[in-house]
C-alpha cells in the first residue's frame, strides 16, 4: 500500500508542475531565464551518466565513448547525435576490445 500512495504522490506532483507550466505558456520569461534553461537537458544528461561511467567494470571504454558524445554534443549542439554517437563508439570499441 506504501508502494502505492508514493506512485500517486509521484503522479499528482508530476501533473501539477506539468499543468502549471502549460498553464504559463503566454508568460515572457527574462533573458537571464532563458539562458539559464538552455543548459538544463546537458546537466541533466550529465547526472544521469556520469557515475554510471566512473564505477563501471570497462570505465576506460565508457570514458572514451562519454567523450565522444560530449565532443559531438558540442560540435553538433545536438544532443541526440551526441548520444547516437556515443553509443556507436561504445559499441565499436567493445568489439574492437579497446579500453
Amino acid at each position: 500500500m506504501n508502494a502505492v500512495l508514493t506512485m500517486l504522490g509521484m503522479w499528482a506532483v508530476t501533473l501539477a508542475s506539468r499543468y502549471l507550466g502549460l498553464s504559463l505558456g503566454g508568460l515572457k520569461l527574462p533573458p537571464f531565464w532563458l539562458a539559464f534553461l538552455r543548459f538544463v537537458p546537458i546537466s541533466v544528461f550529465a547526472a544521469l551518466v556520469v557515475p554510471d561511467v566512473a564505477t563501471a567494470p570497462d570505465a576506460p571504454r565508457r570514458a572514451l565513448a562519454a567523450l565522444l558524445c560530449a565532443l559531438l554534443i558540442w560540435r553538433t549542439r545536438q544532443l541526440a547525435v551526441g548520444i547516437l554517437g556515443g553509443f556507436a563508439g561504445y559499441w565499436l570499441l567493445r568489439w574492437l576490445e579497446i579500453g
